[in-house]
């Protein structure tokens, strides 16, 4: 089983150096959001750009009921976030960390809405365990992760050795399609315009604290 102690500890902090280049309006740290095939590897995903549109997709509340994902982004500036599940230590850890910048981000008038690939049920579970205030949502189907270029197919060996950890993809979305978003953090604003991008395909990295507030500050600032 994973050592939860152990990934706390280890739990990497990308540099803000490197990330700090990316709060810059417009900058893009992807290639190409369209996208015919879904990639067999979390490398090869071309993710959504900076400057473009986020595309209408339909997600899942916890309770069963479909929401446009655009209808909430025209609502308030949304740090929108894809993660892997419930089941995955390292996107607790994050969703946890996230807990420290929800209120200064509420104060800036910025929303959190996360998004995975776990059954609408199970998102109730992991909101209550990391003791979250913000929105959950599900993509259980992964046409979301598809349509923004997050999506990649996971190979059978992986699949395996997931199971053999009490991981069951199938399970966590009630779907076979074997597919799991790279973690992500975009920030998006009230016209549905992505202005911040941080995509990881290593899913031990993740977006700091520190380069999220500046990417919105930065955001609000544009606005002006």
């Amino acid at each position: 089983m994973f050592n939860l102690k152990r990934l706390r500890a280890n739990f990497p902090r990308a540099t803000k150096t490197l990330f700090a280049l990316c709060c810059c309006l417009g900058m893009s740290v992807s290639v190409n959001a369209k996208q015919s095939e879904v990639p067999k590897s979390a490398d090869d995903v071309t993710p959504i750009l900076i400057g473009q549109e986020v595309p209408k997709i339909t997600l899942t509340t916890p309770e069963g009921k479909s929401v446009s994902l655009s209808a909430l982004l025209k609502e308030k500036p949304t740090l929108l976030i894809f993660y892997r599940g419930g089941w995955c230590p390292y996107c607790n850890l994050h969703l946890a960390e996230l807990r420290k910048i929800e209120q200064p981000l509420k104060d800036m008038g910025f929303q959190i809405i996360a998004v995975s690939p776990d059954k609408p049920e199970d998102l109730t579970k992991t909101g209550e365990k990391q003791k979250l205030g913000y929105t959950l949502l599900s993509d259980s189907k992964a046409e979301g992760i598809k349509k923004l270029g997050l999506a990649f197919e996971v190979d059978q060996v992986t699949i395996k050795k997931y199971k053999t950890h009490n991981i069951d993809l199938e399970k966590s979305s009630g779907e076979d399609h074997h597919l799991l978003p790279v973690p992500a953090a975009l920030l998006v604003d009230t016209n549905q315009i992505v202005t911040f991008s941080f995509i990881s395909p290593n899913y031990k990295v993740r977006a700091d604290n520190d380069v999220i507030m500046a990417a919105a500050k930065a955001q609000l600032k544009a606005k002006k």
